[in-house]
């Protein structure tokens, strides 16, 4: 396949020339066909994550902006409407819900065994997949079996069960490409063959991030050099088009081998003639890439080839149109489009509208495992023998905020064996996501002593983050700090009921330092304003900063375990700007809480108290929390703490004795 002189259409023009054929329901290339021309649809779902059904189980209700049986409908009505259409998935679909860890930890799977997300994808008629870095989660005997009941080719070029001396001379896990033969019908209704190669490829952090799964067992290869293989392979088979099924970021356009996000590069490998990507959770075409070197939104291209990326959960549906030549016995790429389609759309007042149904095969195909699930999160996976709940979360050291502390420090100590990183402190940072404020006095996260249920983790992690990791010196977890610490109003020596919390800062900016002792002088000026703008440089309200009883001096090195939002400069904290990030989990923050859980089987996440206020004498403050604070009291260690009353608006009113 080659791309003729006349480049793709930009988005702008394509939607300029659907809006003129408002009376015609199909694309315009399938319009525009001439005699030896024919009009492809390229459908890709990417990062679905076991989310067939349109629910959330962690909060346990319905959810609109999710679910393959919605994107279904989608695919559905393309192919009622496109001559020419193949469906593919860009991997990511075994793990990710607790629908997918029911199967693997409760259910497993034997030989013969059909897992429902395999099901799903039988029901909406996949054409090929790949498989992304999840799908090693839970180990090569549990892929296989898994893979066993798929109706449709699964490819992967880039890990193999032993290696040569090139990519073309590896024993790879599964088959590295595919052929579709297909009959494509052309613009006057004419019928000619044409062989699309699929090929496929994963991160090869996999053999990091699931080392106990892989190592020993499999080998994985930067995605560039096995594509420039492979590619040739696929010419010489016949192939007249050649799609890439890249479960890989879009990333830098400049080559390093075994990058993690490396489809643009790969998409400037010469044969290759289209790319369904995905990895990031992202939208491509959208403005989120705009302005980065090698992409091109308008167009949605990647080295002037067309590629898409569907979002995640079935948020959307990738779609490449693609207006192919043939000339003689060979086939070029006129020009195409791209769009990512969404099953919802969220308004101005935040409400969602769902813009789909649901395809009611693919939900009948999975209904006894989606009822399975719901008992599995209604059911508890562990205990807890301390409450977990928030309602001192931003006064005193906090148990809600400990457990995530404590499972993010367990996973990322794990993650970094073998690494150049190994041995370094691991500290971790987490924040109270459930502390009132706009959310008001029942806006808090209560879990009590006993048996903790999947559901509940939604209760102690609100956000699908996922973990991270920086590398920071003194000097910055110093900063890191002083940023948390904004959260509290400067109060006066010798004052008496002084307002304590800073309305204007939100609480999960107020980040608890695990690993660590200190103390935080309300004496003194915030460093920063609510925003993470430095408003003080020479205040430092964080004092006795110590690690395992020494002083915190400025050059000492540690590894902080947080979240992808903190870690890439949200909150602007000193430290965590996106430069210092030394690890990317493939996991969620609150699948790692669920995993430790399950792992313990009793959590004991009783607050040690590493962080207090530094003592004011004389010296009163108030704070406002939810009522049912009022049956923790007794426990709240380090900080000697009353009731005060009602507060405003439902509020209960405490008192700190600093």
């Amino acid at each position: 396949m080659s791309f003729s002189n006349r480049s793709s259409i930009s988005r702008r023009q394509f939607l300029a020339t659907t809006a003129g054929a408002a009376a015609i329901t199909m694309h315009p290339f399938s319009v525009l066909a001439s005699n030896n021309q024919a009009h492809l649809r390229i459908m890709e779902t990417t990062d679905i994550h076991v989310h067939v059904f349109p629910y959330d189980y962690y909060a346990d209700k319905p959810r609109d902006t999710v679910g393959l049986s919605r994107t279904a409908s989608i695919i559905n009505e393309i192919r009622a409407e496109a001559t020419n259409s193949i469906l593919v998935d860009n991997g990511d679909f075994l793990q990710g819900n607790p629908m997918g860890d029911y199967i693997a930890y409760e259910r497993g799977m034997k030989e013969g065994d059909a897992h429902p997300i395999i099901n799903a994808f039988n029901t909406v008629g996949y054409d090929a997949a790949t498989l992304g870095n999840h799908e090693f989660n839970y180990g090569l005997d549990f892929l296989e079996k898994s893979l066993a009941g798929a109706e449709f080719p699964v490819v992967l070029a880039n890990v193999a069960k032993s290696q040569g001396a090139t990519p073309r001379d590896d024993k790879t896990l599964i088959k590295p490409y595919t052929i579709i033969d297909r009959e494509i019908e052309m613009g006057d209704g004419t019928k000619h063959s044409i062989k699309i190669g699929v090929i496929g490829f994963t991160p090869p952090q996999i053999m990091n991030w699931d080392r106990k799964h892989l190592e020993g067992n499999v080998q994985a290869r930067d995605i560039v050099e096995t594509a420039r293989a492979y590619v040739p392979e696929m010419k010489e088979q016949g192939c007249d088009l050649i799609i890439a099924l890249s479960h890989s970021g879009i990333g830098d356009a400049n080559h390093e081998d075994g990058m993690e996000n490396a489809s643009v590069v790969l998409a400037g490998v010469d044969g290759i003639d289209a790319l369904v990507t995905g990895h990031n959770h992202l939208v491509f075409p959208s403005p989120t890439f705009a302005d980065r070197p090698g992409i091109d939104v308008e167009k949605g291209t990647l080295m002037g080839k067309p590629a898409v990326m569907g979002g995640f959960w079935g948020s959307h549906l990738g779609l490449l149109d693609l207006l192919l030549e043939r000339e003689g016995n060979e086939w070029r790429v006129v020009t195409t489009t791209s769009e990512a389609r969404a099953i919802s759309k969220r308004n101005e007042d935040r409400s969602i509208t769902a813009l789909v149904g649901d395809d009611q095969k693919v939900l009948d195909s999975v209904a006894k495992d989606h009822d399975e699930t719901l008992a599995y999160v209604r059911r508890a996976v562990g205990k807890t023998s301390a409450p977990l709940h928030s309602y001192f979360a931003l006064v005193a050291d906090d148990p809600s905020v400990q457990i995530v502390s404590i499972a993010q420090k367990w996973y990322v100590e794990e993650m970094l064996k073998g690494t150049e990183h190994e041995g370094l402190p691991i500290l971790s940072a987490a924040a109270p996501f459930k502390a009132g404020g706009r959310g008001g006095p029942d806006y808090y996260t209560d879990v009590p002593v006993g048996d903790v249920a999947i559901k509940n983790v939604a209760d102690l992690y609100l956000y699908p983050n996922t973990v991270r990791a920086v590398r920071v010196n003194g000097v910055q977890l110093r900063g890191w700090l002083e940023r948390s610490a904004g959260m509290f109003n400067q109060i006066e020596r010798g004052s008496e009921d002084a307002v304590l919390l800073n309305p204007e800062f939100p609480s999960y900016n107020f980040d608890v330092m695990d690993g660590v002792t200190y103390q935080i002088d309300l004496s003194q000026p915030s460093r920063f304003g609510p925003k993470g703008e430095e408003v003080n440089p020479d205040a430092a309200r964080i004092v006795n900063l110590s690690f395992q009883g020494e002083p915190v001096t400025d050059d000492m090195e540690f590894i902080i375990a947080t979240n992808n939002y903190r870690a890439s400069g949200g909150g602007s904290f000193p430290g965590a700007l996106g430069d210092t990030i030394v690890f990317e989990a493939p996991d969620t923050n609150r699948d790692v809480i669920v995993r430790y859980i399950v792992e313990q089987g009793t959590i004991n996440p009783k607050a040690d108290g590493n962080w207090s206020f530094a003592p004011l004498e004389n010296t009163t403050v108030l704070f406002e929390t939810g009522p049912k604070a009022r049956d923790y009291i007794a426990d709240v260690k380090g900080v000697l703490i009353e009731d005060a009353g009602d507060g405003a608006d439902g509020f209960a009113a405490f008192r700190i004795k600093l």
